[in-house]
């Protein structure tokens, strides 16, 4: 069971167990993370779990596909480290991730 942490654009982190195979876009939206809205639930259609990766986990969650770098420009404030949480699927080797917020998104 990965446990995520999530940090608030005031410093707050929220310490989230989820589960295997779910989406950091639903372990937010299960334990009610302020900031992470998913109007489309998880389609990638929208910019509203858009998140930031901590930097020294960039590496294990890996890079944005095509499309998802494509639906990111719509997003407030993108920058290299950003993700659309509802497409990192969570696993034991993410048991940690740092996931920030945007300020943007509040």
């Amino acid at each position: 069971m990965p446990k995520v942490i999530f940090v608030l654009h005031d410093g707050t982190s929220i310490d989230v167990d989820a589960n295997n195979g779910e989406s950091v876009m639903q372990a937010a939206v299960n334990n009610m993370v302020d900031g992470i809205v998913a109007e489309c639930g998880g389609c990638q259609s929208c910019a509203t779990c858009h998140v930031y990766i901590d930097e020294a986990w960039r590496d294990a969650v890996g890079d944005p596909s095509s499309d998802e770098k494509a639906m990111l420009e719509l997003a407030i404030d993108p920058n290299d480290s950003s993700r659309l949480s509802c497409q990192i699927t969570l696993s034991d080797d993410l048991d940690g991730l740092i996931i920030k917020v945007p300020a943007a998104q509040f």
